[in-house]
């Protein structure tokens, strides 16, 4: 193989790998997760901005309308004086009339502030909601990781041995030991065909011997004697 068609298949295989690392699904899902934590977090710091404003303009608004009912209560202690005789008529019913209209002022700006006050409420109590719901799909993200995660590896495993198996050569693995079978029983033929002769071999040397080694022929017994005389064997 040359050395180009080397390097080609070196660089191929590096780009399955990236193909296979984009298109895992648990790191897919992890970094998922990951940018749903980050999304969290801001949505987060949004909700405490918008819930710290709506409580900020609701108390806004409470103080202006207790300012607004403050000088109207002035107002009426002005005219009370003028009607005691206390006070000036003229300056009297002049300073009434500018507290009415401060009055009328931070009525109208309760009123504003209590709409404002509303409106960033409505807010976040959307972004609560939204918020709620990433908590949630994170939790069902990372629950459903841990079982991905399970089935990954069993798959793997299963993937593994499938693939072995499939990989192994039945019809020759049973013609190997086929051929096994009949070397084992040629052996163990061989063999008791060895011990026959060594048993048969052993047995003449051990009868040549023993005549040999026996000095006297073993008594005739009178029945034997009376049978070789009759038949006239010396």
């Amino acid at each position: 193989m040359s050395i180009f068609k080397r390097i080609f298949k070196v660089t191929q295989a590096e780009a399955h790998a990236v193909v296979d690392k984009i298109e895992d699904p648990i790191r897919m899902t992890e970094q998922g997760i990951r940018d749903l934590k980050k999304d969290l977090q801001a949505a987060m710091t949004s909700l405490a901005e918008v819930k710290g404003m709506a409580i900020r303009t609701r108390r806004d608004a409470d103080n202006k309308k207790k300012s607004a009912a403050n000088y109207e209560r002035k107002a009426m202690m002005l005219l009370q004086k003028m009607q005691n005789g206390d006070m000036d008529a003229a300056d009297a019913e002049r300073i009434a009339t500018e507290a009415l209209s401060k009055k009328e002022q931070d009525a109208a700006e309760a009123v504003h502030l209590a709409k404002e006050a509303e409106r960033h409420e409505g807010m976040s109590n959307q972004l609560q909601a939204n918020v709620n719901k990433i908590k949630s799909t994170i939790n069902t993200y990372e629950s459903d990781i841990i079982t991905l995660k399970a089935r990954s590896k069993t798959a793997a495993a299963t993937k593994k041995i499938n693939r072995q198996l499939s990989q192994i050569d039945s019809s020759g693995t049973i013609a190997m030991l086929e051929k096994m079978r009949n070397k084992v029983e040629e052996d163990e033929s061989l063999a008791a065909a060895y011990g026959d002769i060594a048993s048969v071999d052993k047995n003449v040397d051990d009868e040549i011997n023993a005549a040999l080694a026996s000095g006297s022929t073993a008594a005739t017994s009178p029945s034997l004697a009376e049978l070789k005389q009759k038949m006239g064997i010396a």
